[in-house]
């Protein structure tokens, strides 16, 4: 690979953080602001694919017990997986890699076919780069290593949703080490004097107010479209301008006169 900086699933995701206030019972509850997806009332709906029975029982009542998330199925295998896939309406899957009878990749790549607007969340036993590389590039925007401390499942799921990425943190230090420092050389797109005539109108429209520093609900309440919506257009972007965040995209734009 020939990347010359990190991919956005590398960056932490930069949401508010929650304040928490205390129930009549004495337990804390997240106050999640109201402009992010992801609400009581809309909880964010997550299929969970993982043949590691206990493993899927531990990340099911984490999910169960945040409101603003809702598990809408579980399966333990590919052919379990696909099912719901095609059969359920979500917004995120939480998928393990090692299936009794194929891999986690196969159905981020099915799940890329068929609802190419869902997230898809790697979680894993192994902490590999080449594992965790390879998930990126079918489309996933997250990848936790089992056991491991790095937040919360309902925070990486709220976290995707909002336009960011969740990494368990020493993956993510192990895979930064691999792209180079930000003295390098700057990305290119394959062929930057036809940029201008890549995107589509709807992308260059994106990429301005995201240039402006807007969050993806905020560009979608403009433009009159879904933050999902948004954030494909945002991966388009990405891929015809051959850059791998946000900042890579505006610096890009910017430098070839797109805005």
């Amino acid at each position: 690979m020939n990347q010359k900086g990190p991919p956005d699933s590398l960056i932490k995701s930069a949401l508010p953080s929650a304040s928490y206030h205390l129930t009549p019972h004495g337990a804390a509850q997240p106050v999640w602001p109201g402009f992010l997806t992801g609400q009581a009332e809309q909880p964010v709906r997550v299929l969970l694919v993982d043949d590691d029975a206990p493993m899927r029982r531990e990340i099911a009542r984490e999910l169960l017990a945040d409101r603003r998330v809702c598990l809408v199925g579980q399966g333990s295998s590919v052919r379990e997986g696909r099912q719901l896939i095609s059969q359920s309406d979500f917004d995120v899957l939480l998928v393990d890699l090692n299936l009794g009878d194929g891999t986690g990749f196969a159905l981020i790549e099915h799940l890329k076919t068929v609802r190419p607007a869902a997230e898809a969340i790697v979680i894993s036993a192994m902490e590999d780069a080449q594992h965790a590389l390879r998930a990126f590039e079918l489309g996933a925007t997250g990848y936790l290593v089992k056991n491991s401390w790095f937040g919360s499942f309902p925070q990486a799921v709220l976290q995707v949703v909002n336009g960011g990425a969740s990494i368990t943190p020493n993956l993510a230090r192990r895979l930064l080490g691999k792209f180079e420092p930000a003295g390098g050389s700057a990305p290119a797109a394959a062929n930057p004097h036809k940029a201008r005539d890549v995107l589509s109108e709807r992308e260059k429209a994106v990429l301005t107010l995201v240039a402006a520093g807007h969050t993806s609900t905020d560009i979608g309440t403009r433009l009159g479209i879904g933050s999902q919506t948004v954030n494909t257009h945002i991966k388009n972007i990405y891929r015809k301008l051959n850059v791998h965040n946000r900042a890579h995209a505006v610096s890009f734009a910017a430098t070839h006169g797109l805005f």
